[in-house]
């Protein structure tokens, strides 16, 4: 009976490929993986057909799904490659760590304090992070210490150092990942890393002891089941600590008492971008693109002088794409610099370091911009892994999957932007996916443009699927079995809880706009009863524009809106009955804060079309300005909202700017009074002959000493405009009095008449008329 451990790296081509080889000369009776043993029923899957790597086995507990862990797979991950080999050879599989439900566990204390479980990670925390419990934490760390870690938290880092390497990464794959013999490796792997620890105090984190515990443990159970050849594969670090097993009593007590928690698993599609370093993973590569090339070239049988070829080839192809300049000559020169740098440092092949500074040097002349695209498309690139549909989902991921097929929307790892035009029922019905999903939290789509372009019925969204959105899909799972249905009771409890109406129309917004019918009502119903006891105006106004964009754009969405109208209508009648006394004796902030809530209604009611409502709310206007005590900003809003809608003429306005900018009254209030009428209204005052008027007769009638103390006030107004606004304003008061365009120019009635009418027969034809 013999044990033969294999210390790999995670996720290394090299290590893959040398394991592979060893284990169909070995031919082991059961292939013992370190991984979670929780996840043993979903190892057959992986040899399924519609099986894509990179994918990942996703353990989580379902009553709080948010604490979860991913153990990702690539197609080089040497723990891929013992499973497949496995399944091929019909001999057992397992898996041989420290089972999440124990890792997950509710963290009550063992009986002793060496035994207490590590945290998990918090229920609240997005998975993956740079703090979440890393599936395999014995791998170089995301984020490196400004200081040398320590050997522990870096083996290869250090062992790196001691052969003359800059870092662990370039170590490994020169060492390793460049091997095509990989005889006698592991036996070197265990040696190194045997020696390293030899050096070591003990390791202080309770939970990395329980791991290697158990892990002998399950080495114990397949020897006294009677398999004669046992092959164990582990990351590095851990095979010295599983080469003596005769410690089974102390193993045991340190097992003993471990927490437990109810755990269920499965597997999720993964993205090569989340293997890299920067997603946070604590086992990640920097470049998970060029090791799947390395371990391409090697299962087709490239030979090394090849590798650099085909992957400068492929940095050409990439770029020639973008109509970046990437010639046959380009690919010839970079592949001869980079074999020149590898001489150069004694190194038998170019690695990426190599390929990295020819391609910069030759393709990109030394810019750093067109080498981000080539990290980001070919080293990281951009693969996203697939899982059968045998593959246990939970029922939301099953809708999301049946939704996705039939609305033609694949999930990508690179983002892709979809117009919708909503007249389409396809479209309409991707609209009302994206935002069920947008309620429930569950970021795919981003809504980049509503509107627009293409009037009411147009939308734009981005859509880039993240492996993490899982986890809120199953967590998302307590509301409902499909999409519709968790959206719908989503809304009516959110919509209990609303604190204030603007929080409630929003919510009825975004109801209506994810069609969900069966929780309108419930949402109507409890938006009539906070409006009929809601006394604070400003809530009321903030509540009004959500309401409005239903009912304008309602129709376009087939959505019956009836109901909306008649709380709309209430809205507005005790708007206009309270605004008045809401405005009097605001200071600064609060008047501002009311400025922005009487524009945004003033613009919606104008979206009713409603004569009925515009009337009075015109006719609330027109008592807030003539209201005593209201803020002057305020009151120079109302009376141009009453200019611009018709109710006051230009004299009256240019009255009431008068007696607001009387000598008589505070500086402030004037400038308030000013500020009101003219904000955000510089590119307004260029164009509307009215309101130019107004202001350029009240000045010009203004006594010089007047005028001086007035000008700051106008300054300060006149500052918010943009830079192009102001030159337009200066050019037209040097010009003089006359409309906008033309101010100050005499006309020029001196005609062509024959030239007019030559032209004639050519306007007839491009307008179409005989």
């Amino acid at each position: 009976m013999t044990v033969h451990i294999f210390g790999i790296r995670h996720h290394g081509p090299g290590s893959a490929r040398s394991l592979r080889a060893a284990l169909e000369q070995l031919r082991p009776d059961i292939v013992l993986v370190e991984g979670p043993p929780d996840a043993e029923a979903m190892i057959p899957l992986l040899a399924h057909p519609d099986m894509r790597p990179p994918v990942a086995l996703l353990i989580y507990a379902p009553d709080a799904p948010r604490r979860a862990v991913y153990y990702p797979f690539a197609v080089f991950s040497p723990e891929w490659q013992a499973l497949s080999y496995a399944l091929a050879a019909g001999v057992p599989a397992r898996f041989m760590d420290l089972p999440q439900a124990h890792q997950l566990g509710d963290g009550e204390a063992a009986p002793d304090a060496d035994s207490r479980p590590s945290e998990p990670p918090p229920p609240d925390s997005q998975l993956p992070t740079p703090d979440s419990q890393p599936a395999t934490p014995d791998s170089p760390p995301s984020a490196p210490d400004p200081q040398l870690p320590t050997p522990r938290q870096d083996p290869l880092g250090w062992l790196a150092a001691a052969a003359g390497y800059s870092d662990g990464e370039r170590w490994w794959e020169q060492m390793v990942e460049h091997r095509r013999d990989g005889a006698d490796l592991f036996e070197a792997i265990l040696e190194a890393m045997g020696a390293l620890r030899a050096e070591l105090p003990p390791d202080p984190d309770p939970n990395e002891a329980r791991r290697e515990a158990w892990m002998r443990t399950a080495i114990r159970a397949a020897e006294r089941e009677g398999y004669a050849t046992i092959a164990v594969v582990c990351g590095a670090w851990h095979a010295p600590a599983l080469v003596d097993r005769s410690q089974a009593k102390a193993d045991a007590a340190l097992l003993r008492g471990l927490p437990k928690a109810k755990v269920q698993a499965t597997w999720v599609p993964w993205t090569y971008g989340r293997l890299a370093y920067q997603s946070g993973y604590g086992a990640g590569i920097e470049s998970p693109g060029w090791y799947e090339h390395l371990w391409r070239a090697t299962a087709a049988g490239m030979a090394p002088t090849e590798v650099a070829v085909r992957w400068l080839t492929r940095a050409a192809r990439l770029l020639r794409g973008q109509d970046l300049d990437a010639s046959s000559a380009h690919v010839i020169e970079a592949v001869r610099l980079a074999e020149t740098l590898a001489a150069l440092r004694e190194r038998a092949l170019p690695g990426l370091a190599e390929l990295n500074e020819a391609t910069q040097a030759v393709f990109c002349f030394g810019s750093d911009m067109p080498m981000r695209l080539i990290h980001e498309q070919l080293i990281v690139g951009e693969t996203l892994g697939a899982v059968p549909d045998e593959t246990p989902l939970a029922p939301l991921q099953q809708d999301l999957a049946r939704e996705q097929k039939r609305l033609r929307m694949p999930a990508e790892a690179s983002w892709r932007d979809y117009d919708l035009d909503l007249r389409k029922p396809n479209d309409l019905d991707r609209s009302h996916l994206l935002h069920r999903l947008r309620l429930l939290g569950i970021a795919w789509g981003e809504l980049q443009r509503s509107g627009g372009g293409k009037s009411t019925f147009h939308e734009v969204w981005r859509l880039q699927w993240q492996p993490e959105l899982v986890v809120a899909l199953i967590e998302a799972g307590v509301w409902g079995n499909t999409l519709a249905d968790a959206a719908g009771a989503f809304a009516r409890d959110a919509a209990d809880k609303a604190a204030d109406l603007p929080a409630l129309t929003q919510l009825v917004d975004q109801a209506l706009l994810a069609d969900l019918p069966a929780a309108i009502d419930h949402l109507m119903r409890r938006l009539q009863d906070v409006a009929a006891l809601a006394s604070d105006i400003g809530h009321l106004m903030g509540a009004l524009p959500p309401l409005v964009n239903v009912l304008r754009y309602g129709n376009v969405r087939q959505t019956d809106t009836a109901a909306v109208a008649e709380v709309v209508d209430g809205l507005v009648a005790r708007i206009c009955v309270g605004l008045p006394g809401a405005c009097v004796a605001l200071g600064d902030d609060a008047a501002a804060a009311m400025f922005g809530h009487v524009v945004a209604a003033n613009r919606a009611i104008g979206l009713i079309q409603s004569a009925e409502l515009r009337a009075d709310w015109h006719a609330a206007l027109g008592r807030l300005a003539d209201l005593h005590g209201c803020h002057g900003l305020l009151a120079g809003r109302a009376c141009r909202i009453l200019l611009d809608g018709g109710s006051l003429g230009a004299g009256e306005v240019a009255r009431r700017m008068g007696l607001a900018l009387s000598p008589a009254g505070p500086p402030d209030a004037a400038a308030a009074w000013v500020e009101g009428l003219l904000k955000d209204s510089g590119a307004l005052l260029v164009h509307d002959d009215a309101l130019w008027q107004i202001v350029d007769d009240w000045l010009a009638e203004l006594p010089g000493d007047v005028f001086t103390a007035t000008l700051p006030l106008l300054r300060r107004t006149f500052a918010t405009f943009l830079a192009p606004e102001r030159r337009k304003l200066g050019e037209r008061a040097r010009a003089g009095a006359g409309p906008a365009g033309g101010a100050g120019r005499a006309p020029d009635t001196a005609y062509d008449l024959a030239r007019a009418e030559a032209v004639l027969p050519l306007v007839a034809r491009l307008l179409g008329v005989g």
